[in-house]
């Protein structure tokens, strides 16, 4: 077989550094701020139409001079190393695979070229085609390629992108030249995939390129260079941006512009964070922190040439002009200097595992760092981060989990001694772990940005595995479960970039009072979100039959049609699974407004997945002993809120009182209070010649009892709300505790049904007329009441008479009233009064403890 030698062929047909040695320097090239430079991607490159649009924009630009840089058109490249591959696996598919790209390119330059261009550049497509084939046939014969001849071929799809964007410019009568930028740009290989431009070499060849054909417009090839050799290779990843940020240094153009298919840089991922924001300014140290964690911003090397000389990169949309995008520059000015602008934007690298070796003998031990480290390197893996406690105890560091196995095998054979001496405890490794890092400059200079970041993870259930943060401090980065990881940036993003609280709230109960409530966000949500920053997004409504779900929020303006028209059948794991796992917004609440059993059941569930919880629902607090402590121990060891004020007193500040006096070192000796606003209905309109039986059927008919009023004068309700008094003033008492005086005569409690009761219920008039009379006698009224006796550890809900005189006589309508008699408030007890009954009102203490919750969680109070 005859020998062939592609580096030979390669440098055949690459003769240009010759000619251009012989070059003499007639023209200077000029410098400044007179140039713009850009660089079109190959989505913007991608159909002639594009190409046009972009010859367009370059035409628009009034600045003195622009120099464009232009990738091959979309997925060009890739079939052009397919073609390579193809080749040298003897594949004789190569050959269709290069008429296709032939078919490609020609059939754009006859959609955009007319004449004599279009016959000058298909006449350069036809000549280029016919010697890769040759080339191409060489690999095929020699089944092997060198990376200088890849490259070679791959080049070609910026030749000609550039080629047919120069036409498309000149004929609008533009005078244009293009660059074939291996005749340009020297670069040296250094490995790991990288090269590092030799600025002066370049700038020497730029300056023959422009003496030989000045031009206003330049088109410049994109990715592809040379080395000090001349032999021909490329930029490598991103090499297009890097192609122009070194050109944007050599003529210190004013500005360089990235065209993509995006409105900028975002604050985080927008397909993990929906409402991420595009970012107006970013410094250089910005971008190349958040382009390290992943972010799809620039890669690191792309912003060094355009460091030195200050020249501002930006990133636009082709597709949509009229966003202003990204600008990456100095460190910005600062317009508004709170904490929220000192973090620009956050970023995760998932897949990772975290490496901790652990030993009493490591403190103190000069080498034991770079030994761990030296076993790290020896087996090609990449550190993403490194933490170490100050008392060297301890070094953890995260690698891809990919490359976690051979790392720990080399630290196990490293520290084999150590380890058996016991100078070392162990080499353990934590898998599927995640890394967060929040960017920004400023944060060296701002107080408190750690402390919101890792308050805004607390408060999200969030715990945090590991943290490194530099001493520039331009990032703070913490290793969590990769689990959590979605949610540990929705956190983050929401508390320095949305509101400073977003809470996600489903609601369980839209009867009576939960329609009421809704009704009440409905009117406040805006107001709530432009005067206290607090962004409440209902995610879901669920009766006993159906319900609603919403990924991003239900429009509460139409929340009734949807839960007629888009509702699906009730379930309550699915709907609280789909409040939990809905990570974009990570405070989560879910607000019982029933008064089921079975519901309140789940809170300790509710409470330990996360979820916050907020109700009226009295039962879980007044149920079995055993669970109610068991759900508060749980709701005071972690981060996750329940509030219930609206069980006791509606909306009346019952419970928070109580413990403000009980938190402030006071002691409660007896609460007692009128706890029904039903009840308080009932009695404080039984007098004069009104029989017992109308009262109870006007209240009845205006709404004030249950369905079955027994339910109300059975004394249960008030009971419950006694034994929670109670509860929270210490005592561990239970409902069959509390003796109740029931409202309810014996003989009645049989009926079948409320209209029974309400025909049946005249017959005992006459005993009631007689209490009242032996009450009015004594100058006293009859009350309703229940009372928590600390002092004796006992309660009790009983019939009492009052002076006319007490505060108890005095109410009105649906009033309640409570009084607590505390060390402080001994000789004139603490008088809480106000309405206790009715839907508004309930439903206002429930939306006020959704608000305290969003104080808590960050909202300004």
């Amino acid at each position: 077989m005859p020998f062939f030698n592609p580096d030979f062929i390669c440098l055949h047909y690459f003769i240009a550094a010759v000619s251009l040695e012989q070059a003499e320097t007639t023209t200077d090239l000029p410098k400044g701020d007179m140039w713009s430079v850009h660089k079109f991607g190959g989505t913007c490159m991608g159909t002639a139409q594009r190409i046009q649009n972009v010859a367009d924009i370059v035409l628009r630009d009034p600045c003195e001079r622009k120099l464009v840089v232009v990738s091959a058109m979309s997925k060009v490249t890739d079939m052009m190393y397919n073609l390579v591959n193809k080749a040298q696996s003897r594949d004789d598919s190569y050959i269709a695979a290069l008429d296709e790209v032939f078919e490609k390119h020609m059939a754009a330059a006859k959609d955009l070229l007319l004449g004599e261009d279009l016959a000058r550049f298909l006449s350069q497509l036809h000549a280029d085609i016919s010697n890769l084939k040759a080339m191409l046939r060489a690999i095929y014969i020699a089944g092997h390629v060198t990376e200088s001849f890849s490259d070679f071929v791959v080049g070609h799809g910026e030749l000609w992108s550039a080629q047919m964007l120069s036409y498309a410019i000149k004929k609008s009568g533009t005078p244009c030249s293009w660059m074939d930028t291996r005749e340009v740009l020297v670069v040296n290989p250094t490995g790991s995939n990288q090269v590092d431009p030799d600025y002066l070499e370049s700038e020497k060849r730029l300056e023959k390129w422009f003496a030989r054909g000045p031009a206003e417009t330049i088109i410049a090839t994109g990715f592809i260079a040379s080395t000090p050799e001349n032999i021909p290779t490329t930029l490598k990843r991103d090499g297009s941006d890097f192609s122009a940020a070194i050109i944007g240094s050599l003529v210190k153009a004013c500005q360089v512009t990235i065209w993509t298919d995006v409105d900028g840089v975002f604050s985080a991922d927008p397909r993990k964070v929906s409402e991420a924001v595009i970012l107006s300014t970013l410094s250089y140290q910005e971008a190349w922190e958040m382009s390290y964690f992943g972010a799809n911003v620039l890669h690191p090397r792309t912003i060094i040439p355009v460091m030195k000389y200050n020249i501002p990169i930006v990133i636009r949309n082709i597709f949509n002009l009229s966003a202003p995008g990204t600008m990456i520059c100095q460190q910005p000015a600062n317009e508004n200097g709170d904490l929220e602008a000192c973090v620009k934007a956050f970023a995760t690298i998932d897949k990772l595992a975290l490496v901790n070796v652990e030993g009493t003998g490591m403190a103190g031990v000069p080498g034991t760092a770079s030994a761990i480290f030296g076993a790290v390197k020896d087996v090609g893996a990449n550190v993403v981060m490194i933490s170490q406690a100050s008392s060297e105890h301890s070094v953890c560091f995260a690698v891809p989990e990919k490359e976690v196995a051979s790392v720990a095998a080399a630290l196990q054979v490293r520290f084999r001694e150590a380890l058996a001496a016991g100078r070392l405890s162990k080499v353990e490794v934590i898998h599927n772990c995640s890394v967060l890092a929040a960017v920004g400059l400023r944060m060296a200079s701002t107080p408190g940005v750690s402390a919101t970041l890792f308050d805004s993870l607390a408060k999200a259930n969030i715990n945090v595995r590991a943290i490194a943060q530099g001493s520039s401090e331009y990032n703070i980065t913490v290793v969590l479960k990769q689990e959590d990881c979605v949610r540990a940036l929705r956190a983050a993003h929401s508390r320095f970039f949305l509101s400073k609280t977003t809470l996600a709230v489903g609601i369980v109960g839209p009867g009576l009072i939960g329609h009421t409530l809704l009704n009440q966000l409905k009117d406040q949500a805006a107001v709530l979100k432009e005067n206290m920053n607090i962004d409440l997004r209902v995610m879901g409504i669920t009766g006993s039959r159906t319900m609603v779900l919403s990924d991003t929020g239900i429009d509460l303006t139409e929340w009734k049609e949807k839960l007629e028209t888009e509702a699906e059948p009730a379930n309550l794991e699915k709907f609280v699974h789909h409040l939990s796992e809905n990570h974009f917004f990570p405070n989560r609440v879910l607000v019982d407004c029933t008064a089921d059993t079975s519901v309140a059941s789940n809170y300790y569930d509710w409470l330990k997945k996360g979820i916050h919880v907020i109700t009226p629902n009295k039962k879980a607090n007044s149920g079995p002993l055993d669970k109610y402590l068991k759900l508060r121990n749980l709701q005071r060891a972690s981060y996750t809120h329940y509030f219930y004020e609206a069980t006791v007193g509606a909306g009346l500040p019952i419970i928070s009182t109580l413990r403000g006096l009980l938190e402030t070192g006071d002691k409660i000796l007896r609460i007692e209070g009128i706890f029904s606003g039903t009840l308080s209905y009932i009695f404080n309109n039984f007098e004069g010649a009104r029989t017992f039986s109308n009262v109870v059927a006007e209240a009845k008919e205006a709404g004030y009892t249950e369905p079955d009023p027994r339910d109300d004068l059975s004394g249960t309700d008030v009971a419950r709300k006694v034994i929670i008094l109670a509860r929270e003033s210490g005592l561990k008492l239970d409902l069959s505790d509390i003796p109740v005086r029931s409202l309810v005569p014996e003989a009645l409690r049989s009926c079948t049904s409320a209209d029974e009761y309400m025909q049946k219920l005249p017959s005992f008039d006459q005993d009631w007329a007689r209490e009242r009379k032996d009450a009015e006698a004594a100058g006293e009224v009859l009350r309703y009441v229940g009372v928590v006796d600390v002092v004796n550890k006992k309660g009790q809900v009983e019939l009492r008479r009052y002076k006319r005189d007490h505060p108890f006589a005095q109410l009105s309508g649906s009033d309640n009233i409570i009084a607590f008699t505390t060390s402080r408030y001994k000789d004139q007890p603490l008088i809480v009064r106000g309405p206790g009954a009715g839907a508004e009102v309930t439903a206002g203490g429930v939306f006020s403890d959704i608000l305290r919750l969003a104080s808590y969680l960050g909202a300004p109070s």
